[in-house]
Formats: structure tokens, sequence, C-alpha cells
């Protein structure tokens, strides 16, 4: 294919790809997947990305605390946070948001992490990875709450329903699918992929999780972003080499990340 792909959130910090990090970044240039961003979960996961990315030409990063971990969300969180964000190459702020199906953090903690990130990206005029499940209805009301004042941002790994991704557009957010749009029974995903508006999508293999069919049962890596896109062209009825084309522009449009023949001068 003419146009490559750009793998938009994984977690190559995730111990297991201890030691496998530079096989992995082959084989995903090997699928024609030449870059990808990594997100974190926490302060200590992020400075493991930033390292990550130091290393890798190519490789990008978003830093920030999931809401699994905003029990763990302190005073000096941001500090660090605005530290990492001067190396290059990380380019936003991320993964943020709202869990309420596992409540790994309180609901109010993890409300309060989201709220002072969210003011934060904006305030570091840098994009935002929004993590919602089980809580799309929460997720808008801040949104509302910070109408005018939101910082640029994309919903990965998107399973909510078109009706809230018209909202999450409305507002001026990309939309990110992941290897679940493959799955058989995604009916209601599927739709939504066919109804966001092509320069406002992104691909994921949130690696290592959620492999795509027909890599169900394995260790997602970036390599596989291939079969989303492939899942997603076919459900637009594009080629494939068109949507690779458009959702690598969006990701270099949100994050500001320059052409990768501009990058390669």
């Amino acid at each position: 294919m003419s146009a490559t792909l750009f793998d938009s959130h994984c977690h190559l910090e995730d111990k297991r790809f201890t030691g496998e990090v530079e096989a992995v970044l082959g084989r995903m240039r090997e699928a024609g997947v030449e870059r990808c961003i990594l997100a974190g979960s926490d302060v200590e996961t992020s400075e493991h990305i930033a390292q990550i990315v130091e290393a890798h030409e190519n490789v990008y990063g978003v830093v920030g605390v999931h809401p699994h971990e905003a029990k763990g969300f302190a005073e000096d969180t941001l500090l660090r946070l605005s530290e990492l964000l001067t190396q290059p190459r990380i380019v936003g702020v991320g993964e943020i948001g709202l869990d309420y199906y596992y409540d790994f953090s309180p609901r109010e903690a993890q409300r309060e992490a989201f709220d002072r990130q969210l003011v934060f990206a904006y305030e570091k005029h840098v994009p935002a990875v929004f993590h919602v499940r089980d809580a799309h209805g929460d997720t808008l009301d801040v949104f509302r709450a910070h109408r005018g004042r939101l910082p640029a941002g994309v919903l990965h790994c998107y399973t909510g329903s078109v009706e809230s991704a018209r909202e999450y557009l409305t507002m001026g957010f990309y939309i990110s699918f992941s290897g679940a749009v493959t799955f058989q029974n995604a009916h209601n995903l599927q739709e939504a992929a066919r109804y966001v508006p092509l320069d406002r999508l992104l691909v994921e293999t949130d690696s290592p999780y959620l492999a795509p069919v027909p890599m169900r049962g394995k260790h997602n890596e970036p390599a596989y972003v291939r079969y989303v896109a492939e899942k997603v062209a076919q459900l637009r009825g594009i080629t494939l080499e068109a949507l690779a084309e458009q959702t690598t522009a969006n990701v270099e449009r949100l994050y500001g990340i320059p052409a990768l023949e501009s990058a390669l001068r």
C-alpha cells in the first residue's frame, strides 16, 4: 500500500513488552505502520514512555493519569507531567477520563483527576486523550462545564453510540477505533465507525489489549492496527489506502506532528 498507517494509541511501556520493544517496532514497520503514539497511565508509566520515545525515532507519547490510577493523583503530579511535556515528541496529555465499569478508583477521585488534567491540557495548549467506559453521560457533563475552554482531543478506543459520537464531534473532538470494531457482535460500534466523518477518525490498537480479528487471543501490538484499518475501510466502502492516508493526516493534524516526508528531511 502506498499510504502508511499510524497507530494512534498503544502501551509499549506495558510489562508484556519488556525486552521486546525493538522487535515489536520492527514488526510494526514491516506491516506498513510507520509511527505510533504511546499513552501513559500514571507518572511512572509516563516517565517510562518518555524514555522509550527518546530512544526511538517516529515514536511519540502522551503523558497523564488514567482513571484507574486517579486515586494516586497528587499535588506534584501536574508538575512532573509538565516537565515531561517539554521533551520532543511528547505531544499531549493522556489518557485521562472516567471509567465506571471497573471503578478501580473512587468516582470522585476520577472526576477530580479528569477535571484538573483537562484544564492542564487546555492551559498547556496540547491535545488530550480521553478514556471513557460506562461514563459517557458524566464525561459529556464535564465537557459541557468546560465549554469554550476545552483542549483538542480524541475519544480513544471508542465503544459508545452514534448519539454520543455526535455530541463529541460537535465539541470538536476526534474519535478513534480499536480492535473492538472487528468483533463479530460489535454492530453498534460498527455503525459508529460508518458515521464518524473521515476527517475526524483515527485507528489504534490499544496494545497489548483488544487484539483484532483475526489475532484474537494474542497480545495485541501496533502491527495489528492494519486489521482495524481494513475493517473500518470495509465498513465505509473505501480502500485501505484511502483510509490510511486520511487517518494518518488526522493524527498529524491533531497532535501537530510533521508529515513523515517532512520529518525525514
